[in-house]
């Protein structure tokens, strides 16, 4: 609470910003009109923290645990995100990957309090209009959705507003974005899923998906709104099919500030793991062939990244993509194939189609990543013939929830004999192997997409750059210490994911900066400028 409120009595402790319920003073009581309207005893904010973790472990599963978690954010926002900092270990997968998958399959179902920002075609015309009934006018950061491909689970329709509200939670708790300054949006074309569109409770747009010329048009208008209503806002495209995550990425990427996190940012965490892996594989970073298992937007955004990585080093573009490897449904990604989308030509080889296994035995990738959304495509067969190929193989099973990863630590750790060096999108627990403790990384998108959004900001970029998700990579991967990669580990520990976004925050600022996209003058300390911009939730 600040020395004044704009509200008083049960408009106070009605307004979640405002909110700090029995931490308000005997003099804050009685000058904010709350006497006789709260209990007797002040507690402080660090005594309310165990109350909210006792009531919400005491929740029977993890989407009970989701559902306490966001009608705490609804009545006490800073008393939530207090919480989620102090415990990101715990609440993170609670809020976002991978309870918010189950989340948003239930959205219709567990639906309390309405949150964020709908446009729905019926709406062409009058978005700029509607934007006005947002509550704030200082909107920085707007996540964005249409809901075609929630994660591994496909087309949810307005189910998946989860995303962006999950997503900008992080974004708060990771990074120190204030809340009032996030606006997750629901673009509500309709639904392909007869699923979706039969059930009762479903609230979306009621009808197949917008597409074409139409879908295009009416995204342009959002976009052109928002730029007048909050000048300068970053937009973060997500979980859009991938024709449309390209294409939107590349309409927009030049001409406002915006990415797209489901190709930019798990390219960004992916390389950051990869370089990380080399300190444990002993292979240098140029040398490395990679192999892809999936051919969508995710796997080629990280492909198109490692290229930018290899030609810092002095590889030639061509040279760059003779090392990507990318397989689909079909087998191997080559030239003679004539069914290849755009964003995969550049990685067709001059070989022979070969299914996925014969993929690996002849091609001997050193690095295997997972990016299809299929459970257990990752088989023992894979997992022994990688280990055959390397002393140490790298195997990152990226799909996301927990429930799609290509496959478990376990079975990672089991079938290579405890070589794999093994990392996931969503949590998995530790495994004991023959005596050894091994600690899956969890190769999180929230380890970047909330520093990059930080930095950007800070220094009011008017673009992000793909040498800033290069940097951010980098920055992430030297802060994993030799007691994380003596465990198998390739990220530092969630509780330092706030340090992590700092640092990610300085090293794009300062690449803004170098590359003459900052608007912002340029504070004697860069790093203590942007520290100090981010949001305290103690009160």
């Amino acid at each position: 609470m600040t020395d004044s409120c704009p509200l008083s009595g049960y408009a106070a402790i009605n307004d979640s910003s405002l909110n700090k319920s029995t931490a308000f003073t005997r003099d804050e009581r009685e000058k904010y009109g709350l006497s006789g309207l709260l209990p007797y005893a002040e507690s402080s904010q660090n005594q309310q923290m165990p109350r909210a973790l006792e009531n919400m472990r005491r929740k029977g599963n993890d989407i009970e645990k989701y559902i306490f978690l966001n009608a705490l954010q609804g009545r006490n926002e800073r008393l939530y995100y207090r919480t989620v900092i102090d415990n990101i270990e715990e609440i993170m997968p609670l809020i976002y990957t991978p309870t918010v998958g189950q989340a948003c399959k239930e959205f219709a179902h567990i639906f309390r309090q309405p949150k964020g920002f709908y446009i729905t075609p019926e709406d062409k015309g009058n978005i700029r209009n509607m934007l006005d009934n947002w509550p704030g006018n200082d909107v920085r950061v707007i996540v964005i959705t249409d809901g075609h491909r929630i994660l591994g689970l496909g087309d949810l329709g307005a189910n998946g507003m989860g995303i962006p509200i999950g997503k900008l939670a992080l974004y708060v708790g990771c990074a120190g974005i204030h809340p009032q300054h996030c606006m997750p949006v629901m673009f509500d074309i309709g639904s392909n899923n007869e699923e979706v569109l039969n059930d009762p409770l479903y609230m979306g747009y009621p009808h197949k998906r917008l597409e074409g010329e139409a879908y295009d048009a009416l995204m342009a208008e959002f976009v052109e709104a928002v730029q007048d209503k909050f000048p300068g806002v970053l937009i973060q495209f997500e979980d859009f099919l991938t024709p449309n995550a390209y294409k939107l990425m590349e309409e927009y990427r030049d001409k406002v500030l915006s990415f797209n996190d489901d190709i930019q940012g798990t390219a960004a965490v992916t390389l950051a793991g990869v370089y990380a892996s080399t300190r444990i594989s002993g292979h240098d970073f140029k040398d490395l062939r990679i192999m892809f298992l999936g051919a969508g937007s995710a796997a080629t955004g990280i492909g198109d990244l490692m290229v930018a990585a290899f030609q810092q080093l002095g590889l030639s573009e061509e040279q760059a993509t003779q090392k990507l490897f990318f397989n689909d449904r079909k087998g191997l990604v080559v030239k003679s194939r004539t069914d290849l989308m755009p964003h995969n030509r550049p990685y067709a080889h001059d070989l022979e189609q070969l299914n996925f296994i014969d993929a690996i035995n002849t091609i001997k990738p050193h690095v295997l990543i997972g990016a299809t959304g299929t459970p257990g495509t990752f088989t023992q067969e894979v997992i022994e013939a990688m280990a055959a190929l390397n002393e140490r193989p790298a195997i990152f099973a990226l799909s996301n929830p927990t429930s799609r990863a290509e496959c478990t630590a376990e079975k990672a750790y089991e079938w290579s004999k405890g070589r794999a060096i093994f990392t996931s999108g969503s949590p998995f627990d530790a495994v004991d192997y023959e005596g050894k403790t091994l600690k899956p990384g969890q190769g999180n998108n929230a380890y970047i997409f909330p520093g990059i959004g930080l930095g950007a900001l800070a220094c009011r970029a008017t673009t992000i750059s793909d040498e800033m998700f290069l940097t951010a990579a980098k920055s992430l991967a030297d802060m994993v210490s030799e007691e994380n990669l003596k465990s198998s580990t390739l990220f530092p520990p969630l509780t330092d994911i706030r340090e992590a976004s700092l640092n990610i925050a300085t090293a794009v600022a300062e690449k803004a900066y170098e590359q003459g996209l900052a608007q912002e003058l340029k504070p004697d300390n860069l790093r203590d400028f942007i520290a100090s911009q981010m949001y305290d939730a103690s009160y």
